[in-house]
């Protein structure tokens, strides 16, 4: 089969080719293309594939109806909502993602954010540069503070025991609840009381059309004028103007976002660049070397290699 990886998977090439061998010593032929936007393109890339391979790229129903041989897409990524998944019904195409792959490295950037922001560190770095001390900086804790988590799959619940082991009380809401969480100390809740009782709030759900816009101003509006909101989930999850609005009006404290209803490069005009009371990147809760590397095991190793065999593993249902 012809397996098209349609962009880049944040690793060198050779080492991707490394390991898809098991793969490719079985005959199958690995395509690899750079990022195109130009949709013309991607329609000829994958024209005569039968697998295809994804990140976090946008997939128009337009492209998968173009690949005529198509039966399998493998999405390099936790998220899936980037991916017309009706098209892909509509041509019976079966998809997975990469389950499991950024589970460590998000939580280390949930806490990074959490801690740089309590502890005054961007700002703190700059005025040590300057000669200056830490007066007139705000320095706090995480321990002894309420922790909300919303959304408790992988990646929430290993935010979960993080938030315990520097000794915050836990609150959770989530569809699912899970009871060695609960044995370890975490307490569910309904989500109108995580949001009133949290100090510190980190979304962990996917993007769906239930929880699009979840964080909205009503919402917003029960959170403690001293709660932090951290998302590393999907921007769209969190409205962003009621959340603008909160933040120059002093009803939260703060907000910690690696994710926007955009994806980065931000616009110069986009309106939380000029918000003080914020802890920015671009998107790069997934991004670390180590990630990078899993997330190409379990896409290759993992989903098409088990795939070919006739076992759907990561299946993503729709």
């Amino acid at each position: 089969m012809k397996i098209v990886v349609l962009e880049g998977l944040g690793i060198p090439e050779s080492e991707v080719r490394k390991i898809a061998k098991p793969i490719t010593d079985e005959g199958h032929e690995l395509v690899l293309y750079e990022r195109t936007e130009d949709v013309d393109l991607q329609k000829q890339y994958v024209k005569d594939a039968d697998i295809l391979v994804i990140a976090n790229m946008p997939l128009k129903g337009e492209v998968i109806r173009a690949a005529e041989n198509l039966k399998y897409i493998s999405i390099a990524f936790t998220g899936y909502d980037h991916v017309d998944l009706e098209a892909c019904k509509e041509k019976n195409i079966q998809v997975s993602n990469a389950a499991g792959y950024s589970t460590i490295s998000v939580p280390e950037l949930v806490f990074g954010m959490v801690i740089s922001y309590l502890r005054s560190v961007p700002a703190l770095d700059r005025k040590t540069r300057e000669g200056m001390t830490k007066a007139g900086s705000t320095q706090r804790e995480i321990y002894g503070k309420k922790f909300g988590i919303i959304g408790t799959g992988a990646i929430g619940s290993r935010v979960a025991e993080l938030a315990l082991a520097f000794g915050a009380t836990v609150l959770a809401y989530s569809r699912r609840e899970k009871e060695e969480l609960k044995s370890l100390g975490v307490k569910y809740v309904s989500l109108d009381e995580l949001l009133s009782e949290s100090d510190i709030i980190s979304i962990h759900t996917p993007l769906t059309k239930e929880t699009k816009g979840l964080i909205n101003q009503e919402r917003i509006a029960m959170m403690k004028p001293t709660a932090i909101l951290v998302n590393t989930a999907r921007g769209p999850i969190v409205d962003t103007k009621a959340l603008v609005d909160a933040l120059n009006e002093g009803k939260i404290a703060g907000a910690c976002l690696d994710v926007f209803d955009q994806e980065p490069p931000l616009p110069k005009d986009y309106q939380i660049l000029s918000l003080p009371n914020t802890l920015l990147t671009p998107h790069i809760g997934f991004a670390t070397e180590e990630a990078m590397v899993r997330r190409a095991h379990i896409t290759f190793n993992e989903n098409i290699y088990n795939w070919l065999k006739g076992e759907h593993k990561n299946k993503v249902e729709f």
